[in-house]
């Protein structure tokens, strides 16, 4: 049962990914979607692997690291786009293509500490806090080039663009100011053409959310829910 519902449910949302690129002018091959699979069994994730089609997102290391243990990288590819505390960071070279998370220059003088041990440049977003809700992890808008400038200094680490999570609500024209700051602040940092970074990529957009985060500019999406049902955690 739960193979064809997980087929259905990627099948759905890639449709309407590539429909949302579309009605925006886009290339669908430039949105690409994160399977947030926290709290899934690993038999979920197996069977959403076996469809294709795209990457697994964890938010915790633990569970992450048991996980790739078990389905292993090579027709897997992993994500981390939790809250990542500083001493997890010594188990995250090489499990990951990708951290979406990073939102302190500790945080990043940690990752690229661990990387080069490893010989590793892991690339990495910065995690920007565009609603400026206190809850939510994320540099201020007004702070970000100042990370940036200190973040491209580090070899073991490269920018590859920017993410964020805005406040939840229902509906997701709420969303719509949030992802247009954050593709707006993009295009202003590209401007400033820092040397070392690359602003190419807007992580942006749940699943409830995730049709206006791709049409204000998302190439990767987060989502989960629509995925695989509901779940512990949003």
């Amino acid at each position: 049962m739960f193979m064809s519902l997980i087929a259905d449910n990627l099948a759905t949302v890639k449709e309407r990914m590539a429909e949302a690129a579309r009605k925006a002018g886009r290339d669908p091959q430039e949105v690409r979607l994160v399977a947030v699979s926290k709290t899934v069994p690993v038999e979920r994730i197996a069977e959403a692997g076996e469809i294709g089609g795209c990457v697994f997102g964890e938010n915790k290391v633990q569970e992450a690291q048991d996980k790739i243990k078990t389905l292993g990288m090579g027709s897997y590819h992993w994500h981390f786009i939790g809250h990542l505390q500083r001493n997890k960071v010594k188990y995250i070279p090489g499990l990951f293509e990708l951290i979406h998370s990073v939102d302190n220059s500790e945080l990043a003088e940690e990752i690229h500490r661990h990387s080069m041990k490893h010989e590793l440049v892991t690339p990495v977003l910065i995690q920007v806090n565009v609603s400026g809700e206190t809850s939510k992890s994320g540099v201020a808008p007004d702070d970000l080039e100042e990370l940036l400038e200190m973040v491209v200094s580090l070899n073991g680490i490269s920018v590859r663009g920017l993410m964020t999570i805005p406040p939840f609500d229902p509906d997701p024209e709420k969303s719509r100011k949030h992802f247009a700051a954050l593709r707006q602040l993009r295009d202003r940092i590209q401007k400033l053409d820092i040397e070392n970074s690359s602003m190419g990529e807007l992580s942006m957009g749940m699943s409830n959310d995730f049709v206006v985060a791709i049409e204000e500019g998302a190439t990767w999406v987060r989502v989960g829910t629509a995925i695989f049902g509901a779940r512990d955690g949003r």
